[in-house]
């Protein structure tokens, strides 16, 4: 199942079952689980670690060294989930040893064309990040977020869960989980209530969320609005989430 064409590395650890299409190139300390598939002219290098059933489209580059400067060939890491697919001109990089010492992919993940995740990076499960999306380094994206096209995430911020952008959104601080964003630079819509419904959350919970936004992003008083907040958190658990990101942020919040 690999192509004769295929350059692999005598190093590179490959399950019997994988899919390596032609002109790939495959590098030492690369280990591929299980019922993946990859493109042809796929370049990957090491140390990287790929789990079971993930596609990768042509012309992706995985497992590069950082582009950081401070970066001078120490064997920082890559390490890939499950069953996460990654289109077309996708640039994944390695860890450095001034940040995690690896970049996380975790599982279920859609990656879309040209999109860019650098070094240090740490994105969870069942993620989408359309064509162009870009993260700068030590960028943390939580489960289910929704990137829109040519987002642009800057260096040490954190996008919490089930957060949605929209297309050429630049964000330069933290975005709470639940919440929308777009804009250049980004400012806070509202809750991601389509999103939110579709994943199950009911709609007493949404509209906590939604009040709980109202009070801690748009409220001037927001001293005051986080004591009236607390009363909801016992009831919501998901109200305690997105005030705990907004309380620990480091950053400072996207409004």
């Amino acid at each position: 199942m690999i192509d004769s064409r295929a350059i692999i590395d005598p190093a590179a650890r490959i399950s019997d079952d994988v899919t390596i299409g032609p002109y790939a190139v495959i590098g030492a300390d690369v280990d591929i689980g299980p019922g993946c598939w990859i493109g042809p002219h796929v370049v990957i290098n090491g140390p990287t670690s790929i789990g079971r059933d993930n596609r990768i489209y042509q012309f992706c580059s995985i497992g590069e060294a950082p582009q950081d400067l401070k970066y001078n060939g120490e064997p920082t890491r890559l390490r890939i989930g499950e069953r996460n697919t990654f289109r077309e001109y996708c640039t994944i990089n390695r860890g450095t040893v001034t940040g995690h010492g690896e970049t996380v992919i975790g599982n279920d993940n859609l990656i879309m064309a040209y999109v860019h995740v650098a070094h240090d990076c740490i994105i969870g499960n069942n993620t989408v990040f359309s064509n162009g999306a870009s993260l700068a380094g030590h960028v943390t994206i939580g489960d289910y977020a929704i990137l829109g096209g040519f987002t642009l995430v800057h260096q040490f911020s954190e996008i919490g869960a089930h957060a949605f952008t929209g297309m050429g959104t630049a964000l330069n601080r933290d975005l709470p989980p639940y919440t929308i964003a777009s804009g250049n630079y980004a400012r806070a819509i509202g809750i991601n209530k389509e999103g939110l419904k579709r994943r199950g959350f009911s709609a007493d919970a949404i509209r906590a969320l939604s009040q709980a936004f109202k009070l801690l992003i748009r409220g001037r008083d927001r001293n005051n609005a986080l004591a009236e907040v607390r009363v909801l958190v016992d009831e919501f658990p998901d109200v305690k989430v997105f005030v705990d990101f907004i309380e620990n942020s480091e950053r400072g919040i996207v409004r």
